[in-house]
């Protein structure tokens, strides 16, 4: 028995789970590194045939390095043998995304050596990746929108040098500069055509990012959708799918039911995402989701299961459905925040031996929030080893002055 501080502070016993959940180990749990809980990779999964998933994947600091609470201080080899974890399961792995601190303590010139390596270790095991591309090397604001294409065009070609997919990121530079939704085509327009192949757009909502409030021309989604859809409407072939993240699972089924044919939908949504990959019978969402990081194993058999048809559909939900309170919580206002309990759960669960993030951002939470985020994931049976979980909780606790 753990004492776990609720919402009140009150501390409350709580039973942890003696055993993961089978989905967790069916795969091998690979995030172990020098001497850390893990052990052997096992068998590598398959990947979902019937939808597209990615995950998007957080990075590990390395707090022993000079400078640790800013940007640069990666530990490289575990937050690579976390993505071998992600493709192990049959996920892909979407790179330098905001699950890995892209504007929040991951600087340029880090995100592209991610980038890179991530590439190479993706070819070197068969995984699939795409990376994010954005314009946040820009130190200033943007003077002029050709600023802001050159730097997309920057980090495009870094991400089509590694060998990689782009996805084309919401840019804060452009939120500044643009005054209204022709700036938003004429930059889309170019950095669209000058790509080597169709890109993933990303729509990043402001729960997400305050300063993209406004994107695409308009606080008024209807008109902002509007614009983004003409996009992609004059570039189609140049679009292999958009990642739509503004947590509104009504407006994503509408913006998907008009998407050009060809063109996917990956939900970005954390709250309603069961249901918007089973889909209904005009279509449904393919995948690019943070939450997808912690949930990797039990996330990868259920969406497998939809491989089946109709028949998988209720095992599909039976393993999914559940996931989504700790996917609120984790997600709960400043979303922003949401990193911070995807990296303890990493943590806990073994795939890295420390509970620190670049910029300090594991602080961004509070203890009771971080105990909740703990009992929900065991109570999935998320922990390959709960014992482990249990003593770093435990640890944690004791760090704050809790005596569990």
């Amino acid at each position: 028995m753990i004492r776990l501080p609720g919402p009140d502070g009150a501390l409350r016993p709580y039973t942890p789970r003696a055993t993961p959940a089978p989905s967790v180990t069916a795969g091998g749990h690979t995030g172990g590194q020098r001497g850390d809980a893990g052990g052997a990779p096992g068998r590598r999964r398959d990947r979902p045939s019937a939808r597209a998933v990615f995950a998007a994947a957080h990075v590990v600091a390395d707090p022993l390095a000079a400078g640790a609470g800013a940007p640069g201080a990666v530990d490289w080899e575990a937050t690579l043998a976390f993505r071998r974890h992600l493709w192990s399961h049959g996920l892909g792995v979407a790179e330098a995304m905001d699950t890995a601190q892209r504007g929040m303590g991951l600087g340029w010139p880090e995100a592209a050596a991610l980038i890179r390596r991530s590439a190479a270790e993706a070819r070197a095991v068969g995984g699939v990746i795409a990376c994010g591309v954005g314009t946040d090397h820009l130190t200033a604001p943007a003077r002029s929108l050709d600023e802001v294409v050159a730097a997309y065009e920057e980090q495009l070609a870094v991400v089509e040098a590694a060998g990689s997919r782009a996805i084309v990121m919401a840019s804060r530079a452009l939120a500044g500069l643009a005054r209204g939704a022709d700036d938003y085509l004429r930059v889309y327009a170019r950095v669209l055509t000058q790509a080597a192949e169709p890109v993933i757009l990303h729509w990043l909502g402001p729960m997400f990012d305050p300063a993209l409030d406004g994107y695409w021309g308009s606080a008024d989604l209807d008109r902002a959708s509007e614009m983004f859809l003409g996009v992609i409407a004059a570039h189609p072939d140049r679009v292999d799918g958009v990642k739509v993240s503004l947590l509104d699972a009504a407006r994503e089924v509408a913006l998907r039911r008009r998407l050009p044919a060809g063109v996917r939908c990956y939900t970005g949504d954390d709250f309603h995402y069961p249901e918007l990959i089973a889909g209904d019978a005009n279509g449904h969402s393919d995948a690019l989701l943070g939450v997808f990081d912690p949930l990797a194993p039990l996330a990868a058999d259920a969406v497998r299961a939809l491989d089946a048809g109709p028949t998988g559909r209720k095992r599909f939900h039976d393993l999914l459905d559940p996931t989504v309170d700790l996917a609120r919580h984790l997600f709960q206002p400043p979303t922003r925040h949401y990193k911070t309990g995807v990296v303890l759960l990493a943590w806990l669960a073994g795939h890295q031996r420390h509970f620190a993030m670049l910029g300090g951002h594991q602080s961004a939470r509070s203890l009771p929030h971080l105990a909740r985020a703990y009992q929900l994931a065991d109570h999935l049976g998320l922990f390959p080893d709960p014992p482990l979980a249990e003593a770093r909780m435990r640890h944690l606790l004791a760090v704050y002055g809790v005596d569990s």
